[in-house]
């Protein structure tokens, strides 16, 4: 199902024995526009320490309750690998985030989530293929994980001008994928709000806090409105691309 990532932000985040604080913001990889963590504020818990929690320890989350469980103890993700209040997160701890919890990892492998688009059910140890980590080091210094709450207010250029900011991204709650942007056109089009599909940027300029689409600004503002307080289901999906004319990520 596909969920307003605004609307995610304060759930509970709950461990096995005690809950541990609140969704703050979500890391997402700026090459796939898949969230990666969700970043925790642990409130009195854990003060000055960042808690990153992966979509694969997650269970099925309470929606009514905005409640997300964590298949882990207060102790695991205590102990688990510790990052600075002000680090960005490199490759390097990831790769020891994910030795610890003994997940494959997800920048392996021709799939959102390394072997599987999903994030995968079941824990099993990491495997190499190709070159060694070490002989890999340069590529596993780069990071391409971007903060959900940076982008939000980031401008849109469409191909022959600027149309409003991001707003809000949609989420689909089963691979962790952000399906849409909400553009907000108010600048331009007073108190109207549309979706773009992230499939449709050209670039990301984050220096300059811009989002470049390959779509005209005349086809956005004749575009199906986007109401926040309706969920965005199939038909209006359909909609969506059968206006724009193109192919459905469902149908490939």
């Amino acid at each position: 199902m596909l969920r307003s990532a605004n609307e995610l932000i304060n759930y509970t985040m709950e461990a096995t024995d005690d809950d541990i604080g609140r969704c703050k913001d979500f890391l997402f990889d700026d090459r796939h526009w898949v969230t990666r963590y969700i970043l925790v504020d642990t409130g009195k818990w854990l003060p000055g320490r960042k808690v990153l929690i992966s979509p694969i320890s997650l269970g099925e989350p309470d929606w009514a309750t905005r409640r997300f469980p964590v298949d882990w103890t207060t102790e695991q993700i205590e102990n688990s690998p510790a990052l600075d209040t002000d680090a960005p997160v490199s490759r390097k701890y990831e790769q020891l985030y994910f030795d610890h919890f003994q997940w494959p990892y997800y920048w392996t492998g021709g799939e959102l989530w390394g072997a599987t688009p999903y994030p995968p059910a079941t824990p099993v140890p990491p495997t190499e293929t190709g070159p060694s980590l070490k002989e890999k080091q340069e590529e596993l210094e780069k990071t391409h994980l971007r903060s959900y709450r940076e982008v939000k207010g980031y401008y849109i250029k469409t191909t022959d001008g600027e149309v409003g900011h991001v707003d809000d991204l949609i989420l689909d709650d089963e691979t962790w994928r952000f399906r849409y942007m909400v553009v907000d056109t108010r600048n331009w089009l007073p108190g109207r709000k549309v979706l773009i599909s992230v499939e449709w940027i050209e670039s990301v300029s984050w220096l300059e806090n811009e989002v470049q689409v390959d779509v005209a600004s005349e086809a956005i503002k004749n575009s199906p409105e986007f109401d926040p307080s309706q969920p965005v289901n199939r038909e209006y999906e359909m909609v969506l691309y059968d206006y724009y004319g193109r192919p459905k990520y469902w149908e490939r």
